[in-house]
């Protein structure tokens, strides 16, 4: 991640040790990143940040990892089994639900008194429900022990229709999120503040995604000079970069067609994160797909890693921010979004970008005045045309993207974070006693 700009420290705020809470922190899913960036900003203002969860990257002597606390503990895995898709659960659901909360609800006793927590920041463990337990756990934590708290709130389970039918309703209505006037909540987008506000009556604050802005990206280096050769690109070939995992609400049969219908072979389409997560069929059928249109698609994931290193073969392993940085131009056909990080960070490395008018994007970030082809839902032959153009026309493609990283750095600078975070914390402790 870019280094944060310093920024001194605002004499209205006394430094606090924040708790960092989640399932996961580990790896370069959404919550994960944004959590990074949060903790950047609150250290550039003198707070100590700490981290609980169930899997961690984060540096051990300021971290406590509880296993149970995953999504992806046996447990919390056979508890899913039990009440999702399920309109009623036994007895012995129960009881598991509640025995696994009532063990980590003291794993958090035991963070807060280790650590010294002033303040907890919840990651998305009070939004959607992929752990219950852990959900019921820091609800009841927060309400017998006082705890200021700020609720972090990426995605919510009204969102998802996994989450539709399911034998927690109970859980969800006390847990995701809570009411309490501790928690202060805040969200990435202006639908959440909506249904937040219509669901559950509180009041919220928006703090949307951001990127360092005011830092730009570090030059290309000696480690990274090689990406395009390595993974199999030609000199001559134009790099087309998908940033994202594979899975259906992506829309990357949407970037197949475009390099189907923009008809050059140079174009190669390349695609940065795994499958699996909601099953391979997805990915078997774009294989077929670009098979049949003639498109180059090749999946990189067994190269990228979040930090650079050597795999077990004595290959590079390279990051997401490698890759920008050779890309020509960037897809992101999807259907949904939180918010649109794959969207940010192109603007950062100041590459092109095609969107899909997702709602979200349509909203919260396309009013702001970004310049880029845009898709419907389709492709049409305006997208093509303008794709074209910002191959190749190169300073059309450079007006363009700088005009994008002025735009981003007015609206989602980490600057509008770090004030937002201020303003949390005032609202919760108070401001910093006068000298």
């Amino acid at each position: 991640m870019p280094g944060i700009t310093p920024w001194k420290s605002s004499r209205l705020i006394e430094p606090r040790r924040i708790g960092f809470v989640s399932t996961r922190f580990a790896g370069t899913d959404g919550v994960s990143l944004e959590s990074a960036k949060w903790a950047a900003i609150l250290a550039s203002d003198k707070h100590k940040c700490f981290w609980y969860s169930g899997r961690s990257d984060r540096d051990s002597s300021i971290s406590l990892c509880i296993p149970e606390a995953n999504f992806g503990h046996p447990e919390n895995v056979w508890i899913n089994e039990e009440i999702w898709g399920k309109i009623s659960r036994s007895p012995l659901v129960s009881r598991r639900i509640h025995d696994l909360a009532e063990y980590l609800k003291s794993t958090l006793y035991d963070f807060v008194r280790q650590f010294g927590i002033d303040i907890l920041l919840v990651e998305n463990a009070l939004s959607i429900p992929m752990h219950v337990p852990l959900g019921v756990a820091i609800t009841e934590f927060l309400i017998e022990s006082r705890t200021p708290t700020i609720a972090h709130h990426h995605d919510f389970y009204w969102e998802r229709t996994r989450f539709s039918i399911n034998a927690v309703q109970d859980c969800l209505e006390m847990c995701f999120p809570p009411r309490d006037p501790l928690i202060q909540h805040v969200v990435i987008n202006q639908a959440a503040q909506e249904e937040l506000s219509w669901r559950k009556g509180v009041p919220t604050t928006l703090v949307p995604n951001a990127l360092d802005y005011s830092s730009p990206p570090p030059p290309m280096d000696s480690y990274s000079t090689d990406v395009r050769t390595s993974i199999g690109l030609q000199p001559h070939d134009v790099m087309i970069l998908q940033p994202t995992r594979v899975i259906p609400r992506k829309g990357i049969e949407h970037a197949i067609t475009l390099l189907e219908r923009l008809g050059n072979p140079k174009y190669k389409l390349i695609v940065s994160h795994e499958s699996g997560d909601e099953g391979m069929d997805y990915r078997h059928m774009l294989v077929e797909w670009a098979h049949n249109a003639g498109v180059d698609l090749r999946f990189v994931e067994t190269r990228i890693s979040d930090v650079r290193q050597y795999d077990r073969e004595g290959k590079k392993m390279y990051t997401l921010w490698d890759l920008y940085q050779h890309a020509d131009l960037v897809t992101y056909p999807s259907l949904y979004e939180g918010f649109g990080n794959a969207f940010l960070e192109a603007v950062y490395f100041r590459v092109p970008v095609l969107v899909n008018r997702y709602a979200i994007f349509g909203r919260d970030i396309e009013p702001k005045g970004f310049k880029v082809p845009i898709m419907d839902g389709f492709i049409t032959q305006k997208v093509v045309d303008d794709v074209r153009r910002i191959l190749e026309d190169k300073e059309h493609r450079k007006q363009m993207v700088d005009h994008n990283y002025e735009v981003a750095a007015r609206f989602f600078d980490y600057t509008e974070v770090r004030r937002k975070l201020r303003m949390l914390i005032v609202n919760l402790m108070g401001a910093a006693p006068r000298p």
